[in-house]
């Protein structure tokens, strides 16, 4: 799921939209996911076109989807804020996460305290463990990878937030801010193609390693 489109650019800063590069991120990581494994993908959006927050979960449901991963990048008021987080469903831990989620959630017609009456009702549901699981993974794959391919990128970690684009989702579902547009640096490093394929590569190489968690636990190994 590549975040915001059409009418909802998402973050915006020296004339770049966040809806344009989650796309090209998206359809990066897709093709690596095809390509190395012949894992089936589900683009939410292919194109710049407009959907409200709770299609994406639907669409994956519908599909009968096993995981839901929504790209984004980040932006915030002090531009010297850097780095990578990767979030998952719950109610939110700290300042910070919820002000993430509320500026994620803006096109929401709910508000953060609705979603979190919403929350609470879904949480015996939830697959809280499992997306936590595959947070970790794809946050470990994707400092990594761009750290060995020497981008050196801050770990902001695995955080929990009450993301509205993750409720409803009946597998496991994270939100990956792969960095600030509002940083020059890494504005810079999100316009780079190279760059883009090194985000790709983390989220694939994260949700490998998840799946090859899982396989092992169903093969007593």
């Amino acid at each position: 799921d590549s975040g915001h489109g059409g009418k909802d650019p998402g973050a915006t800063a020296f004339g770049l939209k966040e809806k344009d590069i989650v796309l090209d991120v998206a359809r990066r990581t897709a093709l690596i996911l095809e390509k190395r494994h012949n894992y089936e993908v589900i683009l939410t959006r292919d194109s710049d076109t407009f959907l409200p927050l709770e299609e994406r979960t639907a669409i994956a449901n519908t599909s009968g989807a096993d995981l839901f991963v929504s790209i984004h990048v980040n932006a915030h008021p002090r531009k010297s804020a850097q780095g990578v987080e990767t979030f998952y469903l719950n109610l939110a831990t700290n300042g910070e996460a919820m002000r993430v989620a509320a500026r994620e959630n803006a096109t929401s017609t709910h508000n953060i305290s609705e979603l979190e009456d919403i929350l609470s009702d879904l949480m015996q549901n939830a697959k809280i463990n499992e997306s936590s699981q595959l947070a970790e993974f794809v946050q470990t794959s994707l400092v990594q990878g761009l750290e060995q391919h020497k981008y050196p990128v801050r770990n902001l970690g695995v955080k929990q937030a009450p993301f509205y684009v993750l409720i409803g989702a009946q597998m496991p579902a994270i939100l990956v801010e792969v960095g600030f547009l509002t940083n020059s640096r890494e504005r810079k490093r999100l316009l780079s193609t190279k760059y883009q394929e090194r985000v790709a590569e983390g989220i694939y190489a994260g949700i490998n390693s998840y799946i090859h968690s899982i396989d092992q636990v169903y093969q007593g190994g």
